[in-house]
């Protein structure tokens, strides 16, 4: 079956139905996914084929979402959870970090915990604060938990087919911001993409932008701009925030020797800090500038009016490779 021209958010919903019809085990739970298929309607017409058992509403409760979630999974069910935005997850990260993500651990491998929770996250959709937060640092510096975030529809397809098969719990982010902003041709064929591993999406040898999420957008027009002035910028995905694909970043960094790591999260403590610290541990000698950082500011994401004046925009990026290439 090949599907034309989707956005992230159908790519989605197609992941969900295609896995649903494949596994009789998988289930959907969350707020507001059923009647009326969520918030953005990744899951719109799901309940309508699959029925109230497999897709249900819950009350407003997201503890109590991860928790079903996890004995659901402990019992041999696929749960997939849906928490309407990451800034509502933190009341269920007592369930998610003290026990899906130790689960395997705690039984000394006679449970698994197979269950995904998604969840929108990131601003730039005019959403108060607490529905536009970036903490994807927090939730992969939990040791048991994997952490995807796709920047495409074809990735949020594979991505999310391969995070409800694997047998362990997955937190899969997904930046509203692109939900619906760019259509790709996906084709239905079951086939997963491979979590832990950096998708490049351009090849460069001058210098390496390495983004994910809803950044991947400005980082591709600033390496179009940048390109037109002579600048080859290599872009990479990095998609998967735990595990970390080191190796094809450490790869890029050595053959173009200097690296600018851009995403909208706060500066300190975030992804990119951890990123620059691995690379400068193993391939310093290969640097020929400073790793730099284009990031969101350490405070709160602020309201619409200043949303703009918050998120990294193209010229950003571009004014950080220049000062970047023109080290010496």
């Amino acid at each position: 079956m090949i599907m034309s021209s989707v956005c992230l958010l159908e790519a989605v919903n197609l992941a969900l139905a295609s896995e649903m019809r494949r596994d009789p085990d998988m289930v959907l739970l969350g707020e507001d996914i059923g009647v009326n298929g969520g918030v953005f309607r990744a899951t719109a017409n799901l309940r309508d084929e699959f029925g109230l058992k497999r897709v249900m509403d819950t009350p407003l409760a997201e503890n109590m979402i991860a928790g079903l979630a996890i004995g659901m999974a402990s019992q041999g069910l696929k749960p997939v959870a849906e928490m309407q935005f990451m800034g509502f997850i933190f009341p269920a990260l007592e369930q998610i970090i003290c026990h899906a993500a130790r689960l395997r651990n705690r039984t000394r491998g006679r449970l698994s915990c197979p269950l995904v929770i998604r969840a929108p996250f990131g601003g730039g959709i005019h959403a108060p604060e607490h529905h536009s937060e970036s903490t994807e640092a927090l939730l992969g510096h939990i040791p048991g938990l994997k952490v995807v975030i796709p920047s495409s529809p074809a990735r949020a397809y594979g991505l999310l087919l391969a995070a409800i098969r694997d047998p362990d719990p997955v937190i899969f982010l997904e930046p509203k911001r692109i939900y619906r902003s760019q259509q790709q041709t996906v084709e239905d064929n079951g086939e997963a993409l491979p979590i832990g591993r950096c998708f490049t999406l351009r090849e460069g040898s001058d210098i390496t932008l390495l983004s994910w999420g809803a950044m991947i957008t400005e980082t591709l027009q600033a390496a179009d701009q940048l390109a037109q002035q002579g600048v080859s910028c290599e872009v990479i995905d990095l998609a998967s925030i735990s595990p970390l694909d080191l190796d094809t970043i450490l790869a890029s960094v050595r053959k173009t020797g200097r690296l600018v790591i851009i995403h909208e999260a706060p500066r300190t403590a975030a992804m990119g800090a951890e990123i620059a610290a691995s690379v400068a541990e193993k391939a310093l000698l290969d640097l020929q500038a400073p790793i730099a950082r284009v990031t969101g500011y350490d405070t709160v994401m602020p309201y619409f009016r200043l949303e703009k004046h918050y998120l990294p925009n193209t010229q950003d990026i571009i004014d950080s490779v220049t000062q970047t290439l023109e080290f010496v």
